[in-house]
């Protein structure tokens, strides 16, 4: 009833409100629509209650007035139409799009006319969004979609180029807004309706290439993203079972042009690389070092030209984030990824290294021909181009997963190779981590302990990246306390605002410790994968404790977790190291995992008879020997009913008992002594360990030896098996059982007394019962002794 009324009440004021004063409530009204997708996804022939026929009324009112407002005079009533129609079509779906068609063909007319900006941008994504729930309906497909799309590809690309008569391309039109509207708009269409692009398939290639290929600066990142994955969708356009060539051919070309640039861009040095492709070794282009750098030519994927190594280093960078997108954008069809190809480029990418101070690393030699100020910008740009090489392996990694271990360690020693030369700089580190990371499951627990100790150096980066900087100290005092500054100091050059250096200082550590958010958190996420995937017996004693240190500072809980989970293993002639399970309490305490770890509440796990897990529950009472009921295993004492688990366990042990003449005869055959019975009685006043077998036979302790250490547990062994049964036996205010060497904190359930009469299989007229189980304690005068032997 309130979405009718609400419905009424839309009609009313969109009917009644001046067309120049929709726009003021044209969001209430678009909130308000939402609110009625019920009445707007019922279909009209559907029987309901009364008032049916009010609702398809007024929806058919509403479609009318829409469509009048899509074709208003004015920008307000065009502006009302785009964002009232997006919101009936998602709120109404099936049954409001199949008569939008008149609706899209307004809309399509808006985009040719000259609107506001955001007026257009808002038709493109509501027609957009009617293509996109109209394909999985083939019928509204051929009646909206394949009529419409055409005409609504043509219209998206006059607002972002023009195509001269004369030529079969479009040129691109210079500071147009629509780009980021336009891009995702194309890339959402491109996979689901491939063959209605085929003939735009060469003006869209024209544009984006002119997009990637810009000069730097012309567009913003986010829209020469959209250009790259707009490019990479442009091979679902392919003819029929040739989509994954022709993505093959495309990815080639983007290697190719890679090296091309790479052949400029590294013209400082002289390169120890040669290609594993004979095609490549011919191809090196020819440079004419009298000129700037720069490749005036185009190039296998025909972007533009060139000049300037900043502009190189943008190229070449843009490239390999093409190649990083190759790999994560999804295509129509099965594709086979030319993996050695784009190795072979990263290993060339990452020989090309920053040289030490006064010598040149392996594969840098410095070029004669060409001048120091040109070698020492392309040092500036190389940590750039090394971090875009390491993005495009970590994407190779992420995508190919366990497929891509035959080449893991490959991918692992070139970027071992950028990190020996470029581990100042922040943004190769945190890439660095990053590529770990996703290395280190795929081949970490196999890996030498070589390989490990090649990573120490990057495990000590990441530990000293996670702590925050040291504080520093008084410039005033340090300068005072160095005896060269005191000249210095008596000519009246102290600083005035180093005495109030001690807010300034904590200041200056908090903006450090946030100023590298990215670099902190790769650090973070890679050191629970160090100690969870790499051997611990490999890692040095002095990093592993570094490790530890570490998080325990930061109190990281899914490092410290998987330090305690990983320990360090016992090496022969030194003990086990030292656990962090304590500073893991203590700073998350109040954590479910933690608590689940640190005090285990797991039952015990007994066997039933039935195959199902059932058996009948069957209740006995048995009085001790102050009158009481028996208590099983926890179960209350009033209840009287006992747990059918260790009722059917007990019946099956104690039925496999030797008889009571049999163990008789074992007791003189044993050599009893009256002071093992009185040490054992007193130095454990509240457990009971009792101990049944036929063929073994224990030696007790001798009290004036060694002090006995005694179990937590009551053990029943049954004889023909080697399954034993172990039920808790403790007081409410049991204190901690101390043995000689360890001294454990036990907490066990209540005490289980076993007398003659719970036994089913005893005889009433036998002289000879079973042995009592008193678990009291034996130091008052009054209790009887009881003999433990058995």
């Amino acid at each position: 009833m309130a979405a009718t009324t609400t419905l009424r009440a839309i009609t009313h004021r969109l009917t009644t409100t001046p067309v120049h004063e929709l726009p003021q409530i044209t969001s209430f009204l678009a909130s308000s629509i939402s609110d009625c997708g019920e009445l707007f996804s019922t279909p009209p022939g559907q029987k309901g209650p009364k008032g049916d026929s009010d609702n398809a009324a007024q929806i058919q009112k509403l479609k009318t007035r829409l469509t009048s407002l899509s074709l208003d005079r004015t920008v307000e009533g065009r502006w009302t139409a785009v964002v009232l129609v997006k919101a009936a079509v998602e709120a109404g779906q099936w049954e409001f799009l199949r008569g939008c068609e008149p609706l899209v063909r307004n809309l399509i007319s808006i985009l040719g006319k000259p609107d506001p900006v955001s007026t257009r941008k808002m038709a493109v994504i509501t027609l957009t969004r009617i293509f996109h729930l109209t394909y999985q309906y083939p019928t509204l497909v051929r009646e909206i979609t394949t009529p419409s799309l055409p005409s609504f590809i043509t219209a998206t690309l006059n607002l972002i180029s023009i195509k001269p008569s004369a030529e079969p391309i479009r040129k691109l039109r210079s500071n147009t807004p629509f780009l980021d509207i336009v891009f995702p708009a194309l890339i959402e269409l491109v996979g689901r309706h491939p063959t209605i692009f085929r003939p735009f398939s060469a003006q869209i290639h024209s544009l984006v290439l002119a997009v990637i290929g810009g000069a730097p600066g012309s567009f913003p990142g986010h829209v020469v993203k959209l250009a790259e994955r707009l490019f990479i969708s442009l091979h679902n356009c392919a003819p029929k079972n040739t989509s994954g060539d022709e993505w093959k051919n495309a990815i080639k070309a983007t290697i190719a042009a890679t090296h091309r640039a790479s052949d400029y861009v590294f013209r400082a040095v002289v390169e120890q690389w040669e290609s594993a492709d004979p095609a490549l070794r011919q191809s090196t282009a020819t440079q004419n070092y009298g000129q700037e750098v720069g490749d005036y030519a185009s190039d296998a994927l025909g972007l533009s030209s060139w000049h300037g190594l900043h502009a190189g280093a943008e190229r070449l960078t843009g490239l390999l984030q093409l190649l990083s997108d190759f790999f994560s954008t999804p295509t129509a069809s099965t594709v086979s990824v030319p993996l050695g190809l784009v190795l072979d480029l990263t290993a060339r990418l990452t020989l090309v290294t920053i040289p030490s101070e006064g010598a040149d690393t392996v594969g840098t030699q410095s070029n004669p021909q060409v001048g120091r100020e040109e070698r020492d910008a392309l040092w500036a740009e190389l940590p750039r181009i090394h971090t875009a090489v390491m993005g495009l392996l970590m994407r190779i990694v992420d995508l190919m997963q366990t497929s891509i271990v035959p080449v893991a360690q490959t991918i692992l020693e070139q970027a071992l190779w950028v990190f020996r030369s470029g581990k100042s700089n922040r943004a190769i580190r945190t890439a660095m981590y990053q590529l770990v990371q996703s290395l280190l499951p795929l081949i970490g627990p196999t890996m030498a302990k070589q390989n490990v100790s090649s990573l120490t150096n990057l495990f000590r980066a990441c530990c000293s990246d996670i702590l925050p900087p040291a504080e520093d100290a008084n410039p005033s005092a340090a300068s005072s306390a160095d005896p060269k500054n005191k000249a210095k100091a008596t000519q009246g050059t102290a600083n005035a605002d180093s005495f109030f250096h001690v807010d300034a200082n904590k200041n200056r550590q908090s903006k450090l410790t946030s100023s590298f958010p990215e670099l902190q958190l790769a650090a973070t996420q890679l050191l629970p994968v160090i100690l969870s995937f790499v051997p611990t017996e490999y890692l040095a004693p002095s990093l592993r404790a570094e490790i530890d240190r570490t998080i325990i500072l930061v109190s990281d809980k899914p490092a410290m977790l998987a330090s305690v989970l990983n320990p360090v293993p016992a090496i022969k002639g030194r003990g086990p190291g030292p656990s962090i399970i304590p500073f893991l309490a203590r700073a998350h305490s109040a954590e479910m995992d933690v608590e689940s770890l640190i005090r285990p509440r797991m039952p015990v796990l007994m066997s039933t008879p039935d195959l199902n897990g059932q058996v009948t529950i069957v209740e006995e009472e048995a009085e001790d020997e102050d009158g009481g009921e028996m208590d099983y295993a926890g179960v209350s004492a009033t209840s009287g009913t006992t747990p059918t688990f260790i009722t059917t366990t007990l019946k099956s042990q104690l039925s496999n008992m030797p008889s009571v003449a049999e163990q008789n005869s074992q007791s003189l055959a044993k050599r009893s002594l009256p002071q093992d019975t009185s040490v054992q009685s007193s130095a454990l006043p509240q457990t009971t360990h009792v101990e049944r077998n036929e063929n073994v036979q224990t030696k007790k302790a001798r009290h004036e030896t060694e002090a006995p250490t005694f179990a937590a547990q009551t053990v029943v062994e049954n004889t023909p098996s080697t399954s034993t049964t172990s039920v808790g036996t403790s007081r409410a205010n049991q204190q901690p059982v101390a043995t000689s060497a360890v001294t454990t904190n036990i907490t066990t359930k209540p005490a289980v007394s076993m007398t003659a009469a719970a036994v089913p299989n005893a005889e009433d007229d036998s002289d000879d019962e079973l042995p009592t189980l008193n678990i009291d304690s034996d130091t008052d005068d009054e209790d009887e002794d009881v003999n433990m032997e058995g």
